[in-house]
């Protein structure tokens, strides 16, 4: 809290508004990157997203038992959510990876 009242120039922030903030930022940060790459990385970017991803899937999973173990409803629905976000996301990006690996290799006769 000090970080916020300091970042703000003495004057309160409410935390929800300095999250928010960062979420914002990390959200333009996170497109510009991502559309910069060239199309060589992209196979490295898809493993690095399936890392990240396995990671967040993690957390929302603990999220879930949390609320169902006398939590609130809602991070027991933000965690199913996440659930199903990462899982979709984890599937796609193998998907995606393989159909690029088949690409380099050697058509039998």
């Amino acid at each position: 809290m000090t970080i916020a009242i300091i970042l703000a120039g003495g004057a309160a922030v409410s935390p929800i508004v300095f999250q928010l903030a960062i979420f914002v930022l990390a959200i333009f940060v996170g497109y510009y990157v991502v559309w910069s790459v060239t199309p060589a990385l992209h196979t490295p970017l898809m493993a690095v997203t399936n890392a990240i991803s396995s990671v967040i899937i993690v957390g929302a999973l603990i999220a879930v038992a949390a609320g169902t173990q006398g939590g609130s409803n809602i991070s027991t629905w933000a965690g199913v959510i996440a659930v199903a976000l990462c899982a979709v996301n984890i599937f796609g990006g193998f998907l995606v990876t393989q159909r690029m690996l088949a690409m380099y290799k050697k058509k039998e006769r």
